[in-house]
């Protein structure tokens, strides 16, 4: 029985990628390195500064120059982090409707506390979630966990009476290791070179208000 439902927010619930990029371009631009365009940084914004900076830069977190482009993508990051991000087309009334029907609902994110903590309360919610787990929160980000069960225990419920919708694979697969119903948010950030139908989702949504139409069967 499906009681609350918990999101993934970069991509899932907002569309963030507008001003990630910009602060990849920012960073680029301060290397003398020419911008990257919308639609190559678009499906790789999920993945935050790791996947942002190995495009832009072709670099991975085991170069010895990743984590100071990591850091400064950051501080530049924090000064645009909401400028152009927006909920996507739907979530309010996706919201709403979990409200109205009764199901709880919160985020886990690998977002860091530093932006989420911000970046929640300005997105305009109907209602504020009643949990927000960060990539930070508990140590360790998705795959691992812990953030679900954290999320799970703060909610007062059982992974199992909890849904996850997401829209990366690490997301289908965190979900599903605590024993939560998954679904795959197919309008998010999915790279042409993912392969989601491998990924093991129990539900795939291509518009955030098609979940409504899922949960009264879930709920028995």
């Amino acid at each position: 029985m499906i009681r609350a439902v918990l999101f993934d927010l970069d991509g899932t619930l907002a569309d963030t990628a507008r001003d990630l990029g910009w602060a990849l371009n920012a960073l680029l631009a301060e290397h003398g390195l020419p911008p990257q365009p919308y639609e190559a940084m678009r499906p790789i914004a999920s993945h935050g500064a790791r996947g942002l900076i190995r495009l832009g830069f072709g670099l991975d977190r085991d170069d010895s120059r990743f984590e100071g482009l990591r850091q400064r993508f950051l501080d530049l990051y924090d000064t645009h982090y909401a400028d152009d991000t927006v909920l996507f087309d739907g979530v309010p009334e996706l919201i709403d409707g979990l409200a109205r029907a009764g199901y709880g609902w919160g985020i886990v994110t690998n977002k860091p506390m530093r932006f989420t903590d911000k970046l929640v309360p300005r997105l305009g919610f109907p209602c504020p979630p009643a949990v927000v787990v960060s990539g930070d929160t508990v140590g360790v980000p998705k795959p691992d966990p812990k953030p679900m069960l954290h999320a799970a225990a703060g909610l007062k419920l059982p992974p199992e009476h909890c849904m996850y919708v997401g829209d990366a694979e690490r997301d289908i697969e965190a979900g599903r290791v605590t024993g939560m119903r998954t679904v795959l948010a197919d309008y998010g950030y999915i790279a042409d070179s993912d392969t989601p139908d491998s990924w093991g989702a129990d539900l795939r949504i291509a518009h955030p208000r098609q979940l409504l139409d899922y949960l009264p069967a879930l709920a028995l």
